[in-house]
């Protein structure tokens, strides 16, 4: 069951990357947020290292394939992000913004093992960043006003990929902690789900709603 469960989370969460990628050239724009991108490729280098140095496993494995991956999507990041922000964000900026939120990021990752140790820092700083990441994935629906850059199959499988760790974390070794951080998760991807099914049933819906801000406002 465990090695079941680890490979249904490792496929998962492999088809969101490709998919991000997929999205990211053929839209022009990075498919997954900025600071959950930051603490992925942060989590999944450190972890993969260390599994390849000590303890090749399943998860060693994955974490190496989803590192790579999370490469390419840094690079979408970096190649088409700069039109997502506003025109007094410059080039430069935009640049240095961004390796400072990597750095913070791979900061934050080595803090948790420095606090909790290699297992419990890669269980408590994946399902909080797990849980920060569907936030920030309808965030990122709204900021677009639409589904702009973001697919159902990321929504579907993202959530897919974090239920089978909660149940192999959380429920299965009786985690209360990693059982609540793995509903949240759900509840906002479950969310996500819903918001994107409907901006995509409706495209442009998000967008007027926005644009029909200032007369509502007037009218009130």
């Amino acid at each position: 069951m465990s090695l079941f469960l680890t490979i249904v989370s490792g496929l998962a969460w492999t088809i969101v990357y490709i998919e991000s990628i997929r999205i990211g050239f053929r839209y022009k724009t990075y498919a997954m947020p900025v600071a959950a991108l930051a603490l992925n490729i942060g989590w999944e280098s450190i972890y993969s290292v260390h599994g390849l140095a000590t303890d090749i496993s399943a998860q060693t494995i994955i974490n190496a394939v989803w590192a790579a991956a999370d490469v390419v999507i840094v690079y979408t990041f970096f190649r088409f992000g700069r039109a997502e922000l506003p025109k007094f964000v410059t080039r430069p900026l935009f640049i240095g913004w961004g390796v400072v939120v990597f750095g913070a990021a791979f900061t934050v990752q080595a803090l948790f093992v420095s606090e909790f140790g290699w297992v419990g820092g890669a269980r408590y700083s994946a399902f909080l960043q797990n849980v920060l990441m569907s936030g920030l994935f309808i965030a990122m629906l709204v900021a677009r006003r639409g589904a702009r850059g973001q697919s159902m199959v990321i929504a579907v499988a993202k959530w897919i990929g974090t239920l089978a760790p909660t149940i192999l974390i959380g429920v299965m070794a009786n985690l209360p902690f990693i059982i609540g951080l793995g509903i949240l998760c759900s509840v906002f991807d479950l969310i996500y789900i819903g918001l994107l099914w409907d901006a995509k049933r409706n495209p442009g819906k998000f967008a007027a709603s926005r644009d029909n801000e200032p007369q509502l406002l007037a009218q009130g």
